[in-house]
């Protein structure tokens, strides 16, 4: 991808589900420390309830990609986080089985609600948006390279 577009994307509204992508596929240890950054002003705001913070196995949807019809390719293990404050509810969910990041992750979706925390959470969700980008264009790029042209034979 080039900067242009990175750029560009990133320019663009951060909406919910972008987000909480950018913040799921986020190293973990980056994601609670910028949770617990942000956790003692969001306290402010009024108390915190942890409405379930659990793991459970999700089916993991795919579409065949000669007939196009859907089926299950298998389940995958997911913490989940989903925490209250007031009117606003967090939600958050990475594949494994680390609670504290997916509590993390909702204590983050969260103050991204709640507004007034841009100066820590955009530079985050912007850096690593990137990287997943570069990352994920890296071994698209890999993926490429080892394609077999059955016409070449």
């Amino acid at each position: 991808m080039s900067d242009d577009t990175t750029a560009g994307a990133m320019s663009a509204p951060w909406d919910q589900h972008r987000w909480l992508s950018v913040l799921a596929a986020a190293p973990a240890h980056a994601v609670k420390a910028l949770a617990d950054q942000v956790l003692p002003d969001l306290q402010r705001h009024g108390p915190l309830n942890v409405v379930h913070n659990r793991t459970g196995l999700v089916m993991l949807p795919y579409r065949d990609t000669v007939s196009g019809a859907p089926f299950h390719l298998g389940e995958v293990l997911v913490a989940e986080g989903h925490v209250r404050q007031a009117n606003l509810t967090g939600y958050g969910a990475c594949l494994g089985r680390d609670l504290e990041q997916a509590l993390a992750v909702a204590l983050l979706d969260l103050a991204a609600q709640h507004g007034g925390f841009e100066g820590l959470l955009r530079p985050f969700l912007v850096q690593h948006a990137a990287q997943q980008d570069h990352d994920t264009d890296t071994l698209l790029r890999q993926v490429e390279a080892t394609r077999v042209h059955m016409e070449t034979f």
